[in-house]
């Protein structure tokens, strides 16, 4: 498989986020611990009694940083405190703006270690999936049962060396749509189907069982570190990918939003 990388940008100041742009954020969450006990502040009590659960300190952490990051770019692009952005869960677990924030704001996160993706938009249902690309799991029956016949088909054509690489990119491609339409394990992985492998752009191939639905859809393939595989899934056509850097990989205090 051919290397790729991404161009991600320091964010402009002050930020500004309309319906016709995309805006994708990448964090490192393994921080110093005055970094974390400023993270620490910004979260609720329930998060707190969440994150005393986590058997190991390093989890523990990931997940303060990550919630807290979450916080904070929300709290920026709705100008508000961290502390005053209310979350709540779909039906499904999907975590969600709570209603009396009135904003048509919707995002998506995914965390694989210590690196985090999140996806914010504008009246836009989206998903973002970010997976450590880990070569034992292609080799066990995982894409027999878990893809659709075409994709097993088209992945075991791929040179056993490559699969590794291929089978990310196709799960994280499948994970993103499936968190962009919100209904968690209740969507089979193998009712619908999805590009993947060098010779194709990232796309929805087929959905089942309305063959229009994956007219709605834009993928987009990401690239936030070598070792990692992840995918966009975004409502409708005719938007503009930002990929932004959360401050603290570039050593600054200020997120800069606002």
């Amino acid at each position: 498989m051919s290397v790729h990388a991404d161009h991600w940008h320091q964010p402009p100041a002050p930020l500004v986020l309309d319906d016709k742009e995309v805006h994708v954020w990448r964090a490192r969450l393994d921080v110093p611990a005055p970094r974390l006990h400023q993270y620490e502040e910004v979260l609720s009590e329930d998060e707190m009694a969440r994150a005393r659960k986590f058997r190991f300190p390093v989890h523990r952490d990931r997940f303060v940083s990550r919630r807290a990051v979450l916080r904070r770019l929300l709290g920026g692009y709705l100008q508000v405190s961290p502390a005053d952005v209310t979350l709540e869960n779909t039906e499904f677990g999907k975590p969600v703006l709570a209603r009396h924030h009135d904003t048509d704001l919707r995002f998506n996160l995914s965390v694989s270690e210590d690196l985090a993706l999140y996806a914010i938009t504008r009246g836009r249902d989206v998903g973002v999936d970010l997976e450590h690309i880990k070569p034992a799991v292609s080799d066990e029956s995982v894409p027999e049962q878990f893809f659709a016949a075409h994709e097993v088909a088209v992945l075991r054509a791929i040179p056993k060396a490559h699969q590794p690489a291929a089978f990310f990119d196709c799960w994280v491609r499948k994970e993103a749509y499936i968190k962009a339409r919100g209904m968690g394990l209740s969507l089979a992985l193998d009712s619908f189907e999805v590009s993947f492998g060098d010779a194709e752009p990232a796309r929805l191939l087929r959905t089942a069982p309305d063959p229009e639905e994956a007219g709605r859809w834009t993928m987009v393939a990401l690239y936030p570190a070598p070792s990692h595989a992840a995918a966009l899934v975004v409502a409708g056509q005719a938007w503009t990918l930002r990929r932004w850097n959360w401050s603290w990989m570039t050593g600054k205090d200020d997120h800069r939003l606002g």
